[in-house]
């Protein structure tokens, strides 16, 4: 219980009223015999002096001390009411609830002292005339007992307001998060809006996006609600999503011009790639012939399906076009882009199919007339990751020593199959890649360690 305690006391009045009454009621001689100073050759009465005055105004002054301390008491705590309603606003944490119950505890000490307070300022009426020294004596002691109550839990309760300060300042950035952030939100969502509402007066429906819009307004609903209802630390959560999920929605319709425009430029380019394809496979043919004509089978019969691998997969590719061109005319742009991509790949390894068999006749036309050119490249590429291996040591690594002893006996077993009236070309050429890969990565091995252990 907070009391406030209004002065003078309603006893005190009452009194005051009944002497009035008494000097209207008296005969007019008396009335001014009555008069402090009414005759010059008169005498006044002294209502209570000497050493009783000085004692009513101890009494007076302890009385007067006590009310400042608990005026101070009842101000601490509706200032500290704001702050725990603050905190309790915001956080709900096991700490949150233990502040709460401590502030609940200093409210039973404070209505203790408080009661202690009123009962002391009650029990005295300080302004009576026949106020006897031993009563004002005893009321200066009570009222000085009651003020260092007051005092007590004052301190008590300013101790409790220190420790509050981290959840404080957490509560209040939160409150002072909440307002900009709810307008942002606000703003934001009304961006979205009128970026689709342009989009769709350009002529694309964006339908994807106005159900994702759509879904926004219970949540806007709910912000604007507030806090009071739904809790800060769920109006902060709840306006971070709606700023988040409607900035996407602002920022997808800003550029779903630019992705119809783009779509319509992959149809035009993987259409004109498709058709080129159809003409570059119709070459895999005659240089399938010139293999199977000059080298043995060994070299060119992996390429065999090239031919119907690539006429099936353009046709494939022609009729991905066929379904995302339709996408791209619904509107429906996530299945549009998805078959593009489709497409795409499809192309792409037919490129690579069709490309393999003219590469490959290529290099076995190169190696079978000057086989020695590919030997000197795969043994320099050898011997320059021993040289490698070897710098600033005695003995190279066994680590890198034998991948590269077994390189070049790799190499030596390569170069032995080319005797005889038909090699095998192929094999040959795969074997010297091997050889050289392998020369790569004890090279790239070899400068990771030393790197590291720079």
């Amino acid at each position: 219980m907070t009391a406030t305690h209004a002065q003078p006391h309603a006893r005190a009045r009452a009194g005051g009223v009944r002497d009035v009454l008494t000097l209207m009621l008296l005969p007019v001689p008396l009335i001014a015999a009555a008069l402090p100073g009414a005759f010059a050759g008169g005498g006044t009465r002294r209502w209570f002096g000497g050493r009783g005055e000085n004692q009513r105004a101890d009494a007076q002054a302890a009385k007067d001390a006590a009310a400042a301390a608990f005026y101070e008491l009842d101000t601490a705590q509706r200032d500290l009411r704001i702050s725990i309603e603050t905190i309790t606003a915001v956080d709900s944490s096991p700490g949150a609830r233990r502040v709460v119950d401590e502030f609940a505890r200093l409210g039973s000490r404070i209505d203790e002292a408080s009661s202690g307070y009123i009962n002391a300022v009650d029990a005295h009426d300080l302004d009576r005339d026949d106020l006897e020294p031993s009563v004002a004596s005893t009321a200066r002691t009570e009222l000085t007992r009651a003020k260092d109550e007051l005092v007590r839990v004052k301190g008590e309760l300013d101790r409790f307001e220190r420790g509050l300060g981290p959840l404080l300042d957490k509560a209040e950035t939160q409150l002072a998060r909440l307002a900009p952030a709810v307008e942002r939100a606000r703003q934001t969502l009304l961006a979205a809006s009128n970026a689709l509402d342009a989009v769709r007066g350009s002529g694309l429906r964006a339908d994807d996006l106005a159900a994702r819009l759509a879904t926004l307004g219970p949540e806007l609903t709910k912000l604007n609600q507030g806090a009071g209802q739904h809790g800060v630390a769920e109006t902060l959560q709840r306006a971070d999503r709606v700023l988040r999920d409607a900035e996407a929605v602002r920022a997808e319709a800003e550029r779903l011009p630019e992705r119809a425009a783009e779509i319509d430029r992959r149809l035009v380019s993987l259409r004109t790639r498709a058709q080129a394809l159809t003409t570059r496979a119709g070459s895999v043919e005659p240089v399938l012939s010139e293999l199977r004509r000059r080298f043995s089978a060994a070299c060119w019969q992996d390429l065999q399906p090239v031919p119907g691998q690539a006429e099936t997969s353009v046709h494939q590719a022609e009729e991905k076009l066929k379904e995302a061109a339709k996408a791209r005319d619904e509107q429906r742009w996530p299945d549009a882009t998805a078959l593009l991509s489709t497409v795409r790949a499809l192309l792409n390894s037919t490129d690579e199919a069709v490309s393999a068999a003219g590469d490959r006749l290529r290099r076995l036309n190169a190696v079978s007339k000057d086989p020695q050119q590919e030997i000197d490249r795969t043994r320099f590429a050898v011997r320059d990751a021993q040289r490698l291996a070897m710098a600033g040591r005695n003995t190279p690594d066994p680590r890198h020593a034998r991948p590269l002893d077994d390189a070049v006996a790799r190499l030596d077993r390569a170069v032995a199959g080319l005797e005889g009236r038909h090699p095998d070309w192929w094999h040959f050429l795969t074997e010297t890649d091997a050889v050289r890969n392998t020369a790569a990565r004890v090279v790239g091995e070899i400068r990771d360690e030393r790197g590291a252990g720079a």
